[in-house]
């Protein structure tokens, strides 16, 4: 006899068939049903189903109780009401996430307060302040979206489960980048969109400020640290004419 399910969160909680019966019937009304008789048989049928298989899975899951309610519906020519069940499964899953981020971010707030989370030193370039605190909790929700939307199932466990680890996950960019100091002093600051451009600089103090713009607009498009090569020789010439 079916009498426990386990939730989402690991709960057992007592097994209830009415509750397949309401979701399959306001799947159907979602999309012009109105036989509620008609949902109670069908959640009998998932009942039978999971009845079935008491030998080899004792207590179902919610998943697998939902993945059964879409085998009938669809086997029992009910296409339309499958589509809907599908959908508001969907957008459950997608509140339950935002949920969880919305948990996960006062969590994370309060780990790096209290210096609890391993984050805080994996980048050497940040030091404990407030503007880490900020790029911490920024971090904690863009890593969740890359590992949800662009990286694989398979990638996404192997990190979650801790097989292998994707440094610095907050930012889906390139890591430490070297530029090219010529480029800038002979083309001068530009090619950066809604951002003044400037023509090569002439002067010493200029090309220091060309610099630090360069440098100022380009710091949150990568991962690590950057760094210009050659620095003393290309500025050289600015020195020695600015008799310094």
């Amino acid at each position: 006899m079916l009498e426990t399910i386990r939730k989402r969160d690991g709960r057992l909680v007592p097994y209830d068939r009415s509750k397949i019966a309401t979701a399959i019937f306001k799947a159907a009304q979602s999309v012009g049903g109105c036989d509620r008789e008609r949902a109670e048989n069908l959640a009998m049928e998932v009942e039978n189903l999971l009845v079935a298989t008491l030998s080899m899975n004792p207590v179902p899951t919610v998943e697998e109780i939902q993945d059964l309610v879409e085998k009938v519906l669809i086997e029992n020519g009910h296409a339309r009401t499958a589509k809907a069940y599908i959908l508001y499964r969907e957008q459950h899953a997608q509140l339950r996430s935002f949920e969880r981020i919305l948990l996960d971010v006062d969590k994370t707030v309060c780990r790096y307060l209290e210096g609890g989370s391993w984050r805080i030193n994996e980048n050497s370039n940040m030091d404990y302040s407030l503007q880490g605190l900020n790029n911490h909790i920024i971090g904690a929700v863009s890593s969740r979206y890359w590992l949800e939307k662009v990286y694989p199932p398979e990638i996404r466990e192997a990190h979650i489960e801790g097989y292998l680890h994707i440094h610095d996950l907050g930012l889906l960019a390139p890591y430490c980048c070297g530029w090219d100091l010529a480029d800038i002093l002979e083309q001068g600051f530009r090619g950066a969109s809604q951002k003044v451009e400037s023509a090569p600089a002439k002067h010493f103090r200029t090309a220091l400020g060309q610099i630090a713009n360069f440098f100022y607009t380009l710091q949150g498009e990568a991962a690590g640290a950057q760094a210009l090569a050659s620095f003393d020789t290309y500025l050289a010439p600015f020195i020695r004419k600015a008799a310094l």
